[in-house]
């Protein structure tokens, strides 16, 4: 039977040995991909109820940054303490899923980095054990998945029944347990408070990279196929496109704001200007015109939450500089999700978090544990809860009732 890349947990192994395959198995492994052929392993994987595929037969895509935290911020108790200069910058791939999945939504996005690779994408620093759980995480949570392979470092370590090693190794089977038995919660369309459209290339999809860095949930839509005027869509963004489709501009007349940096309309009147952006009233809403192309997608993205303001934002976190929240629709009318994937330290302390709209309920589900329900607050348009622990990901699930 062919192995399912879009559901499987997929990994590769560099030395197929049969004896390795209990550790494989306590991984939730189910299926191996391989270089070359090799029958004892593969029966032994067979055995253990473990898939094997030649390594050619699951495209994977192999952009971006290996995922984690670059500085070491200061740790006290678990915590990630952030200041102006300690804030962790945080490398993360997820966006590579949501903008794939968009451009490409006949084919199951894969992630998949090779430890003995050139391609740069593994960092020449130290790689945290934990990290490998976070690869896998953010993939499965955005609707793709990963190929889980094990650097150098890792795999030896493992192999010599390192406690550090095979406590990562345990609760990376813990998650992908998990993942798998809450598949449904995955994939879903994102909150559209903030949309971005985006096209084939690195600039529009660098510019939904930053947004989710800073946290501004967005959700993500082909500049080939815009999305219909909506009112959940407060800025809709069309920045770094080789051409603005002439659609989005209903989105303004409707009310909504349309961000570009293309050359504005000649008819258009300016309300406003400030030093780099036009500020061009359009029917009921506004179209921001930057002057030049975004040079900084970082300080973009800050400049789209401040355009919708704090208060309707999809989601919103409090002392969690390495958690970056995803904001989606529910599996049912009156829920919404917010997964909430962590690149740094275990957080072992509360941690402030909102999402927008008005819910009664909340349950907190992480992997290896029972769903825990967490007391909701009212807070304008958005609720807010206090989430007690995280580790490498989790999900509070809101409902109306």
């Amino acid at each position: 039977m062919p192995i399912d890349p879009a559901k499987q947990i997929l990994a590769r192994w560099a030395d197929p040995d049969p004896a390795h395959v209990p550790l494989l198995k306590q991984a939730r492994i189910q299926a191996v991909l391989l270089d070359t052929p090799h029958a004892p392993f593969e029966q032994a994987c067979h055995a253990a109820g473990i898939d094997t595929a030649p390594a050619v037969s699951v495209p994977v895509v192999a952009r971006g940054l290996w995922p984690g935290i670059r500085s070491q911020p200061r740790r006290g108790g678990g915590d990630e303490i952030a200041s102006a200069s300690r804030e962790p910058w945080v490398d993360a791939n997820g966006y590579i899923v949501a903008c794939e999945r968009v451009l490409d939504p006949s084919k199951p996005t894969v992630l998949g980095y090779r430890p003995d690779d050139k391609s740069g994408v593994l960092p020449d620093r130290m790689i945290p054990f934990e990290t490998l759980e976070a690869a896998l995480a953010e993939a499965r949570v955005m609707g793709g998945n990963f190929v889980l392979a094990v650097e150098p470092r890792y795999r030896a370590a493992l192999l010599k029944r390192d406690p550090k090693a095979l406590a990562a190794w345990s609760s990376l089977g813990a998650a992908a347990a998990w993942l798998q038995a809450n598949a449904a919660l995955f994939a879903r369309p994102a909150l559209p408070t903030i949309t971005a459209l985006i096209e084939p290339g690195y600039p529009t999809q660098e510019l939904v990279n930053l947004l989710y860095r800073r946290n501004a949930s967005p959700a993500v839509a082909s500049a080939a196929s815009p999305p219909s005027p909506d009112p959940a869509i407060q800025c809709l963004i069309a920045c770094s496109l080789k051409s603005v489709p002439s659609s989005v501009f209903a989105h303004a007349e409707r009310g909504a704001t349309v961000v570009i940096d293309s050359p504005p309309n000649p008819a258009w009147k300016a309300a406003r200007k400030e030093k780099d952006r036009g500020f061009y009233p359009l029917g009921r809403g506004q179209v921001v015109v930057y002057d030049k192309r975004i040079a900084d997608p970082s300080e973009f993205a800050l400049d789209m939450i401040d355009i919708v303001n704090h208060r309707n934002r999809a989601a919103r976190l409090w002392n969690a500089p390495a958690v970056i929240p995803v904001a989606v629709k529910g599996e049912r009318p009156g829920q919404a999700l917010l997964h909430l994937l962590n690149y740094g330290a275990p957080v072992a302390d509360e941690m402030q978090a909102r999402i927008q709209g008005k819910f009664a309920t909340a349950e907190l589900l992480l992997p290896g544990k029972p769903p825990r329900k967490l007391a909701t607050a009212a807070r304008g348009a958005t609720t807010e809860v206090f989430v007690p622990e995280l580790g490498r990901v989790g999900t509070v699930r809101f409902s109306s009732v």
